[in-house]
């Protein structure tokens, strides 16, 4: 999936010159995080998000000023802290160092760049312009319409086994060799050894996320490899 999949198209912007407090009331009507900053002209600017006013003057969360020892090494510094944190005008508190993507950048790639710069949302220009947003809401919403909703197929308790025992086959981490899997009644009971207790939920996951399986039973026993220490499975 790309960009263009999920984005939020037409997002809700706000202007440099705008006041702080029109900026921050669009956020709260519309209960969004971060406002797109664009030029008269449609050029990307900068965002302005929840964290851009998170010390503000008002608040009482400005920090204290700036020592005269810190003010004399660092001028520059200190004047910055003072306009981000009293100015009442988007220009003077947005982040002006924007990372874009475009309706192109693989959804992969995006979550990559969440996670690498530590942010909620990119906006997506084409031809640099603004043509909507990604957030993480919008993969969240993504992710709600591609789960797969709950139910029971009619399948029999030897196909269901063999569905199961192919996808294990699949996982290069799964002890194909140490476990056995029965079905009975469409409920799957996990027998024999693990060597590391996280292959037991890998193995719940593959046997929940089988359609027309009922219920799973966990008789794995995890025998920690280094002491050799059997660990009996957990009560149901």
């Amino acid at each position: 999936m790309k960009a263009a999949d999920v984005m939020t198209r037409d997002p809700v912007t706000t202007g440099p010159e705008a006041a702080l407090q029109e900026a921050a009331s669009l956020m709260v009507s519309h209960r969004i995080s971060g406002l797109p900053v664009i030029e008269a002209g449609g050029t990307l600017v900068g965002m302005i998000t929840e964290g851009d006013l998170l010390r503000r003057v008002e608040l009482g969360t400005a920090g204290p000023p700036a020592g005269w020892l810190a003010a004399l090494l660092a001028p520059g510094r200190a004047v910055s802290d003072y306009v981000r944190t009293h100015s009442n005008k988007v220009r003077d508190v947005m982040t002006a160092q924007v990372i874009s993507i475009t309706p192109e950048t693989p959804l992969a790639e995006v979550v990559a760049l969440m996670q690498a710069h530590q942010v909620k949302r990119f906006p997506v220009l084409q031809s640099s312009r603004l043509v909507g947003i990604v957030s993480r809401a919008d993969l969240l919403r993504a992710l709600v319409q591609l789960l797969p909703e709950r139910y029971v197929a009619t399948l029999s308790d030897a196909e269901l086994r063999k569905r199961l025992l192919a996808e294990i086959d699949r996982q290069h981490w799964a002890p194909r060799s140490s476990i056995n899997v029965t079905v009975e009644n469409g409920v799957v009971e996990l027998q024999g050894a693990i060597t590391d207790d996280r292959e037991r939920a890998g193995l719940r996951v593959i046997a929940e996320n089988t359609p027309g399986v009922r219920g799973v039973r966990d008789r794995l026993v995890w025998i920690e490899p280094l002491s050799g220490t059997v660990i009996d499975p957990p009560r149901p």
